[in-house]
């Protein structure tokens, strides 16, 4: 596929493996077994990768429904043509309420205050149908959802709206990898009570859900009517606590990586020992060296962070990123790389030859997540789909 594309601009390019997202589904969906729904979050643009192409593969590929920040990220997928039901998962802002109803998207109640403004607008449509919504309950992550104190004061304002339908509710994990301590488990105990609690105020809360990437693989008794993968469709782990636990997660859920990022050398220079290479001089040669340069840099999706730190792959062997990761550029040192020419591959992310480098790998080397390293890729970065 490398060889086959061709650039008409900067010689920087993402590929994005369709075939491994699907996959990858298929593998989340053996896991989990046939009765839970799957919610695929392809939020912030499917975490860098392209919301239109992504969503429409796992739509092909049997996920269920569909998980955005906003209004305007479901719009999109609609005009592309998705039809599966479409969750905007963050709540809303007062004044998009009629956008949901006109393009059939699912709203999320985060605030008592949100069922009126609801209510108002489905009474405003005047549809044959009610206005399905999701409650989202704050279980201890502390950002979004109504507290557990707040149920009875939801049950009553939910009394009083005639068009809206609850259709399904749920809370959110905030360390949901993390098995030495206790917050995922008590979450999970205080969400559970707040169903019952919802029961015994006469409502239903219909479909289920709170299993996030990292609950999926690892936290069976969270999966419920629904699961809602992000990170590992797209091939990539959480970092576990302890780490042999994530070797148990691997044995269980091998994942294809659906992404590769390339550039190809535009420069190379022989520099004798005591130059500096780069922005404030963070890189000083120590022997007689050849220094690649790239076009691409932190813009395109080049952490800053990885400055004389981590490497690349050029002719299947890594290269150390050497001086200041520039906004456009970023150099690497090829001195050991036998007969490398101008107009070589660089591999930023993925396989060349033998040798691999994954993003995730990356974020756990300067300190970050995954989907941090996938949201960076720059829009000016072409993607090519395989």
């Amino acid at each position: 596929m490398t060889k086959s594309i061709h650039l008409s601009g900067r010689p920087v390019w993402v590929e994005v493996s369709l075939k491994a997202i699907a996959q990858n589904l298929r593998t989340v969906r053996r896991l989990i077994g046939p009765r839970p729904e799957v919610l695929a979050v392809v939020k912030s643009n499917a975490y860098g990768l392209g919301a239109v192409p992504v969503t429409k593969a796992l739509e092909k590929a049997g996920a269920n429904r569909f998980g955005v920040t906003c209004s305007n990220e479901g719009i999109e997928l609609r005009k592309a043509g998705v039809r599966r039901p479409i969750l905007v998962l963050t709540g809303f802002w007062p004044g998009e309420e009629k956008r949901f109803i006109e393009n059939r998207l699912t709203p999320t109640v985060t605030r008592v205050d949100d069922m009126r403004l609801l209510e108002r607008a489905a009474k405003s449509a005047r549809k044959k149908s009610k206005l399905r919504f999701h409650l989202k309950i704050n279980t201890g992550m502390n950002r979004l959802g109504i507290l557990p104190s707040e149920l009875p004061a939801f049950a009553s304002a939910f009394g009083d709206c005639l068009h809206l339908e609850l259709e399904g509710t749920f809370t959110h994990f905030a360390s949901a990898e993390d098995f030495s301590a206790r917050q995922t488990d008590d979450q999970e105990h205080l969400f559970r009570e707040c169903l019952e609690r919802m029961h015994s105020l006469g409502i239903s809360p219909g479909i289920v859900h709170m299993a996030n990437s990292g609950a999926i693989c690892a936290r069976p008794s969270t999966w419920a009517d629904m699961i809602r993968p992000g990170a590992i469709l797209y091939g990539y782990y959480q970092s576990f606590d302890p780490p042999h636990k994530g070797q148990e997660v691997r044995d269980r859920l091998p994942l294809e990586p659906s992404l590769s990022m390339r550039a190809r050398i535009i420069t190379l220079r022989d520099l004798p020992p005591g130059q500096p290479v780069g922005y404030s001089a963070r890189f000083t040669t120590q022997r007689p060296s050849r220094i690649a340069v790239i076009n691409a840099g932190y813009a395109d999706g080049i952490m800053r962070q990885r400055t004389n730190h981590g490497c690349a792959l050029v002719r299947g062997r890594r290269v150390p990123l050497v001086g200041a990761i520039s906004m456009d550029l970023t150099t690497l040192d090829v001195t050991d790389v036998p007969d490398v020419a101008l107009g070589d591959i660089v591999t930023i992310y993925g396989r060349d030859g033998n040798a691999e480098i994954r993003v995730s790998d990356v974020a756990h080397e300067i300190g970050t997540v995954t989907s941090d390293l996938l949201c960076a890729l720059g829009r000016r970065v072409p993607r090519y789909y395989i």
